[in-house]
């Protein structure tokens, strides 16, 4: 079996800006906050606990991105998870990272610097 490799390269495109919007704790946990179903901007600050123009601004991110989408009900507006690849990776957070049941362990923070990420260390 040949790979294509401009098809591999497009998706890993697609993958990489997915993840960078993914990258900022306050998208994430709004995201984690969509997965249970859809939220209006006062519900998500109420239950993150954030200003209301930090859920404004990364909700826009997000929207524009294509991961949420929003549906107006009257002068509210519901957003819910709209991208379905997106919505795979949130789900494997979700069930490692976001749901309820599940008892977290403490916070653990990288030992290493993110330089040992870098390229010529994922080659090695």
């Amino acid at each position: 079996m040949k790979i294509d490799l401009d098809s591999m390269q497009a998706a890993a495109d697609y993958a990489s800006e997915l993840l960078k919007v993914l990258a900022n704790r306050h998208r994430l946990m709004i995201l984690c906050m969509l997965m249970e179903g859809e939220k209006s901007v006062g519900q998500l600050v109420e239950l993150l606990g954030v200003r209301d123009s930090t859920v404004s601004q990364n909700l826009a991110t997000l929207r524009r991105c294509g991961l949420i989408s929003g549906r107006r009900d009257g002068q509210m507006i519901w957003y819910r998870v709209e991208s379905s690849p997106a919505r795979g990776v949130l789900e494997s957070l979700y069930s490692s990272l976001c749901e309820p049941q599940r008892q977290q362990p403490k916070a653990k923070t990288f030992t290493a610097p993110l330089s040992m990420w870098s390229t010529a260390a994922l080659r090695a």
